[in-house]
């Protein structure tokens, strides 16, 4: 397998559970394991030209990254 394809997939395993963690665990390692999660499966999506899953990845990044702000704050 191609290294992106490997990348969404070990992507959207912790896409899940940056949810669980998110709900049981802490926000603050949720919402840093999410976004990493996210920038994993960019790359297979811009290669597979799917551009509006990758503005909505790119979306989900940057709300991530606020929330780590506010709570390193």
């Amino acid at each position: 397998m191609r290294t992106v394809t490997i990348s969404r997939q070990i992507g959207s395993v912790l896409v899940v559970s940056a949810y669980f963690i998110v709900l049981h665990v802490s926000v603050f390692y949720g919402t840093m394991l999410h976004a990493i999660a996210c920038l994993l499966s960019i790359p297979f999506f811009i290669r597979t030209k799917a551009y509006d899953v990758v503005a909505m990845l790119s979306f989900m990044v940057i709300v991530s990254a606020s929330k780590f702000i506010q709570l390193t704050q």
